[in-house]
């Protein structure tokens, strides 16, 4: 039977149980204690790459550690305390840019807006530990790419991004990485996207 959400983003309806399932997920900034689900993070987001089959590069275990610890990441819990997502920032070039990456969402919290409430818990995260680095992201989903686009986010040539090594060194774990490489790092099947935060005060002012 089919599952559809409804205008509100913390509901759906599945016609197979005839109920309404609504979800008020807490989304809090990591701490050391959140270690705890790293292996339920890096198996989730394995197992979504290869139901997909679209490029997800892979994050070393004791990578996605450090960035827990450190409170460069957010997660997210469902009212009975379940883990329901994740997501992590990562910073380039002196902090001159931001990105934000591995968002994930535990399979039986998808389609509830979820997703949605991560990814704008993430970018300001990585306004308010970088308020002035260009933030940008990396990525094949629609969905994702109109997120970006609502919270100010444009499409971006690759050669606006960092240069970096250490950031495509990561792209190497990504089953795309080969069509990076032969298009010598000008473009790959992700779309980029950036968001420039003195592009955007300009903007305010100008609409004020």
């Amino acid at each position: 039977m089919k599952t559809m959400a409804h205008a509100g983003d913390t509901a759906i309806f599945s016609s197979n149980e005839n109920r309404i399932e609504s979800y008020d997920f807490v989304i809090i900034e990591t701490t050391a204690k959140h270690i705890l689900y790293l292996n339920e993070i890096c198996e989730e987001t394995l197992l979504s790459a290869k139901a997909r089959g679209t490029g997800i590069s892979g994050r070393p275990p004791e990578m996605l550690a450090k960035k827990i610890r450190e409170g460069e990441a957010v997660i997210a819990f469902a009212p009975d305390g379940k883990w329901a997502g994740f997501a992590f920032i990562s910073s380039w070039e002196n902090n001159r840019y931001v990105s934000n990456s591995g968002l994930i969402v535990s399979p039986k919290f998808r389609h509830t807006g979820l997703a949605k409430k991560i990814k704008t818990k993430i970018f300001e995260l990585s306004r308010k530990k970088y308020p002035e680095a260009q933030i940008f992201s990396l990525t094949t989903g629609l969905a994702v790419m109109k997120m970006n686009h609502e919270l100010g986010f444009e499409p971006v040539t690759y050669s606006e991004l960092t240069n970096d090594e250490l950031f495509w060194e990561n792209c190497k774990s990504c089953v795309n990485c080969p069509i990076l490489l032969s298009k010598e790092r000008k473009n790959c099947l992700c779309t980029a996207m950036l968001y420039d935060p003195k592009k955007n005060r300009d903007a305010d002012s100008e609409s004020r």
